[in-house]
Order: structure tokens, then sequence, then C-alpha cells
């Protein structure tokens, strides 16, 4: 676990008490030493959150304790709406439950008038267009973008030709009817694209590939200049 995703943790362990808790309660349900957790209480008061209390006594959590007012536009909220309502409806079950809990989460701590405009927001999601089923998951895709690791894909082509491929995945572009893996391809030797739903399959290799992927997004976006960069998947584009 990562000191952010501790940290995250702590802010919602402390959500749930109302009165004062000890710091050995809240230890011993995070797994980490007494202090550690004074450590991390220290470091979110220093952020702004509204945390009372001391060693010895308890900590308690006041409410309103990030972004501090927590205050939103009309405009930014209806924004952040509809964005969680269009992942939760057309994206896969993990990132569906994503942002129905970070929908629930800027609920908890918004003013109450705002948290009312939010839950009656009245911008809504379509049904989604039917989308090719897929062979693998998105997760395993999304799980090695942010591991950067190098995998081994199966992929057949628009016109059915199949292709063994060992590629080095840096995005994962989400459009109403597809998905597609932006990767450098070692067969190629060059940036190329796959639609998701034409993977029929994926082996994870044990090796990460040997750049950043914020250094291969870089890179893509010098070899396709602002006017023509398309994102379309190897078998649909010129060339390929």
């Amino acid at each position: 676990m990562t000191r952010s995703e501790r940290l995250l943790n702590l802010l919602q362990l402390l959500r749930r008490y109302r009165r004062p808790v000890s710091a050995q309660v809240l230890a011993d349900e995070l797994g980490v030493s007494i202090r550690t957790l004074y450590r991390d209480i220290a470091s979110l008061q220093a952020q702004g959150a509204m945390i009372e209390g001391e060693p010895g006594v308890g900590y308690v959590m006041k409410p309103g304790f990030m972004l501090p007012p927590m205050m939103f536009s009309s405009e930014e909220l209806d924004a952040l709406v509809l964005g969680m309502r269009w992942v939760a409806d057309r994206c896969d079950k993990t990132l569906s439950a994503g942002a129905l809990s970070t929908l629930a989460k800027v609920a908890a701590v918004l003013p109450t008038e705002l948290r009312r405009e939010l839950e009656e927001s009245s911008l809504l999601v379509g049904a989604p267009l039917k989308r090719p089923a897929h062979k693998v998951s998105t997760d395993l895709l999304r799980a090695a973008v942010r591991a950067e690791q190098k995998l081994n894909i199966t992929y057949v082509d628009g016109a059915g030709i199949h292709s063994q491929r060992v590629v080095w995945p840096f995005a994962l572009v989400y459009f109403d009817q597809a998905r597609v893996l932006m990767c450098w391809c070692e067969l190629r030797a060059d940036f190329r694209n796959f639609r998701s739903d034409r993977i029929s399959a994926v082996e994870q290799i044990e090796e990460r590939y040997p750049k950043r992927r914020s250094t291969l997004l870089r890179e893509w976006r010098k070899a396709n200049d602002a006017a023509s960069r398309t994102i379309l998947p190897e078998s649909d584009s010129v060339g390929y």
C-alpha cells in the first residue's frame, strides 16, 4: 500500500467515527505502527484535514475536511456528475464502482445545499451503444499500463488475420463503441494501437518495459502533430 493510499484509508476510517477514537484502534485497523499513525495524522492536519485530538486522548474529524470549503460552481458539479455517470454506465465493473464511490465521497463532504444539487442533477447519460464482447479483461490491460509491464498479445485485425505481438502498453483510450490500447510494438518497432475487443489472448510478461509510460506518451505526441493526431486501431489504419 502506498503512503497516499494509506492516508486516504485513514480519512475514510475517521469518517466512520463520530466520537474520538484512540490511535491504537486506528493503527490496528490500518495495520500500521502507532508512530506511523501519529505521523499520518500530523500530515493530514498539515494538509487541511480538520482532525482534533492528541496522543493518549483520541482523534475525531469534523466534516468538510478536504478542499476547504469544498465549494463547486453549478457547472463544476454538472461536469463531475455527468463524467462519473458516464464512467459508471460505459466502463467495466471496476471503473463503474470507482465512479460511484467517487460521487459518494464527494457528496459526503459537500455543504447541504450543494449535496442536494449533486444528488438532484438532471444531467443523465443515454443508453450505451452495443459494444463487441471482450475476450480479455480491461482490468488486466489497465493494470499493465499502470505497472509499465510488457504484454504478449494475440491480435485479430478487421480482415481476420491473427498476429502475435509483444507490446509496451502506455494508454487505454475509451470510445463509445470501442476501447483502444496504445502501445509501442516490438514487432513493428513503432507505435501501434489495438482495439481491445480484437485482442483474443494476453500473456503477462514479468518484465517492465525500458521507458516510462509518460515518456512513451510524450514521444507518441511528438510523432503525431496536433492536426492529425487520430487514435485508430491497427486494422483501421493505412499501411499497417
